[in-house]
């Protein structure tokens, strides 16, 4: 299970990098000749790659949303293959193995955490019924009290 989901991983992002690099490019240069807003970002992305695409390349493996960006921005923003490819191993690896030993730990307690999950659940329903009222209560009363301190004055 861990070579699979690392060569998977890797695998992923090289698709991603290489398909940054050959449709992504051009379309940076098609968008960066109409704006120039998006020429100046282009350069800003392509000078964060040269500085800190490494630690991108690595750390985007570890945040949601992030990780399948990194190797379509790396393509596009002409960062080595070599050097994205170590990266990128690298933050597979530890990713996968982090996962797969997780999933190992943990899989056998799913169905306590989904029965505690489907008790408790009524029970934050509750809580946050009773939360939303005292608000729209605080609201309504501050606004019922606000006209009659102006008609005072």
């Amino acid at each position: 299970v861990y070579a699979v989901a690392v060569a998977s991983a890797v695998s992923g992002d090289c698709c991603g990098f290489f398909i940054g690099r050959t449709g992504g490019q051009h379309l940076l240069e098609r968008l960066a000749a109409r704006f120039e807003f998006v020429h100046r970002r282009i350069a800003q992305l392509r000078l964060f790659f040269d500085q800190h695409g490494s630690k991108a390349v690595f750390m985007a493996r570890f945040i949601t949303g992030a990780r399948f960006l990194a190797g379509p921005m790396a393509g596009a923003a002409g960062m080595p293959f070599l050097r994205f490819l170590g990266w990128n191993v690298m933050g597979a690896f530890i990713w996968c193995s982090l996962m797969v030993t997780i999933g190992y730990l943990v899989g056998d307690e799913i169905w306590r955490a989904a029965g505690f999950v489907h008790w408790s659940a009524r029970w934050v329903a509750l809580g946050a019924a009773l939360i939303a009222l005292a608000l729209y209560l605080i609201h309504w009363w501050r606004n019922q009290a606000a006209p009659d301190s102006d008609a005072r004055a």
